[in-house]
């Protein structure tokens, strides 16, 4: 009899597709569902998709620091804000891939590549394609992080073989001005446009804890999974607050409402990969596991996240042996 009375509790809100199209009303609906009810309909859209023990993992590294144009206000490396971070110079390609050689042996099947610009000058866009060349060239997927693109640009990129393009839309579109000035949530979808049209993946998540409230982090998410298709990638990201950035003094998120947002992903967007990012190092064990339950099944392994701190292997090696995880085997070329 209690089977039957949940079940019939569940069928409160119907489970989304990404492949319809999701109402603001309906995902409230969903986010709102009794913790219990939501994570069991987002395991149960998991184990419909995916491995629910295999975690995907990606390796990050940038190989341009500093000195951005942009004012993102959670961001350490904007010229903006006192940071104390100082800016470097574009890596050298050997640098990165002798780097993406080292992520391979220990585990990565994604290599993602990230630069501080506002977008890349077309003097660097060589550098960048032997990058991706390279780093295709040892047999793992390929991501970048460069800021917007044009349609030449993203055309070149995907020809040299990048697989992933990562552009955050990082809140809502209705809180994104209290966030970002030096350019508009538009300018963000016409970019993921550009990528997807020149037959790039696309990765684009958002970050939590910026001030936003429960209702622009659920807008952030029907935006996502209303994009044809949807992101084969989400990032969700904690903020971390950075002294001297705009958000140095911003209030943690509470680990309930985020596991709430990881599992309103995963019923939004049941074939993406939800990445668990930055700010595993503020997340308990029991957090992250909650995070894996409600659907998250990508993480950034390695000790750094660009320029953050991140768990180093031998905490997530014994994670996931606690909770029986292993790391996702990467999929056949089609």
């Amino acid at each position: 009899m209690l089977h039957e009375n949940t079940a019939e509790n569940r069928t409160e809100a119907p489970m989304s597709t990404r492949d319809e199209s999701t109402s603001l009303a309906a995902a409230k609906i969903i986010y709102n569902l009794p913790f219990n009810d939501l994570l069991f309909r987002a395991q149960t859209v998991h184990r419909a998709n995916f491995d629910p023990n295999a975690v995907q993992m990606s390796r990050l590294l940038s190989i341009k620091t500093g000195g951005c144009a942009e004012d993102c206000g959670y961001c350490s490396q904007s010229a903006h804000s006192p940071t104390g971070l100082k800016a470097s110079k574009l890596m050298m390609v050997e640098k990165v891939l002798a780097e993406a050689r080292k992520a391979k042996a220990e585990g990565a099947t994604r290599y993602c590549m990230g630069a501080a610009w506002r977008s890349p000058k077309d003097r660097d866009m060589d550098t960048l394609l032997a990058m991706v060349a390279g780093v295709k060239g040892l047999g793992m997927e390929t991501c970048m992080t460069l800021g917007m693109l044009s349609p030449a640009q993203a055309g070149a990129l995907s020809k040299a073989g990048l697989d992933y393009y990562n552009h955050n839309i990082d809140t809502s579109e209705e809180f994104y001005s209290q966030i970002i000035t030096t350019r508009t949530f538009a300018d963000r979808l016409e970019t993921l446009s550009n990528v997807r049209e020149a037959g790039m993946k696309v990765c684009a998540g958002g970050i939590l804890g910026m001030g936003e409230t429960t209702g622009d982090r659920i807008s952030m998410l029907v935006t996502l999974a209303n994009l044809q298709p949807a992101p084969e990638s989400v990032p969700i990201n904690m903020l971390i607050p950075i002294p001297g950035s705009k958000l140095a003094d911003a209030d943690p998120v509470d680990p309930i409402e985020f596991v709430r947002t990881i599992a309103l992903a995963r019923i939004l967007m049941p074939r993406t990969h939800v990445r668990l990012s930055a700010g595993r190092t503020q997340m308990s064990d029991e957090m992250q596991a909650l995070c894996f339950f409600a659907g998250a099944n990508s993480i950034f392994a390695g000790d750094t996240l660009l320029t953050t701190e991140n768990p180093g292997e031998d905490h997530d090696t014994a994670l996931f042996r606690r909770l029986g995880l292993k790391p996702m085997e990467l999929e056949p070329a089609e």
